[in-house]
């Protein structure tokens, strides 16, 4: 719902992994990355403040960790991996920065939905470094933040890079 929303406006950014990954198959301006970024991380936090005041006998505010017994490692792999499909979706099914296609929408919204499903049980399935950066910082909760800014970004440039090799019409377009 929210790609029809904002994807004419912004692309539907909402992702700074996905931003940087669109940067990196020049799709995506350089020049506007830290800004989105700035402006990702600032929804996410006004996202947090909506749910303090929501629910103030709250103590994590959506923060995500890996499961009880599922090692940080094996949860930088997966948050990795899930990242790495998402951004696969996106990057097929998106026509550049600026987005609005019915299809995508609803291909991006699906991985989204079956990636929740399979690992929210194991690391809360983030995908997003702002998605988790600010329920962290806000909750006080910073254990295994790392996992959840880098294994998303990696995730996602690594997409881009396979998406190359097969299809490099698709990725690499010069006009952002």
């Amino acid at each position: 719902a929210m790609i029809y929303a904002f994807g004419e406006i912004s692309g539907a950014h909402f992702n700074p992994a996905v931003t940087i990954a669109f940067a990196v198959a020049k799709k995506f301006s350089w020049s506007a990355v830290p800004r989105y970024i700035i402006f990702q991380t600032i929804g996410a936090f006004l996202a947090i403040l909506l749910l303090w005041f929501l629910f103030p006998e709250s103590q994590s505010f959506g923060h995500t960790y890996p499961a009880e017994g599922f090692p940080p490692y094996k949860a930088f792999v997966l948050e990795l991996l899930l990242t790495y499909f998402l951004m696969l979706v996106i990057i097929n099914v998106s026509t550049g920065s600026k987005e609005i296609g019915t299809m995508a929408a609803i291909a991006v919204g699906a991985v989204i939905l079956l990636e929740a499903m399979f690992a929210g049980p194991m690391t809360k399935a983030s995908m997003n470094p702002a998605r988790s950066l600010a329920p962290a910082l806000i909750s006080g909760n910073l254990q295994d933040l790392w996992l959840y800014l880098i294994a998303p970004v990696i995730g996602a440039i690594l997409a881009v890079l396979s998406c190359k090799l097969v299809k490099d019409d698709n990725c690499c377009d010069s006009n952002c």
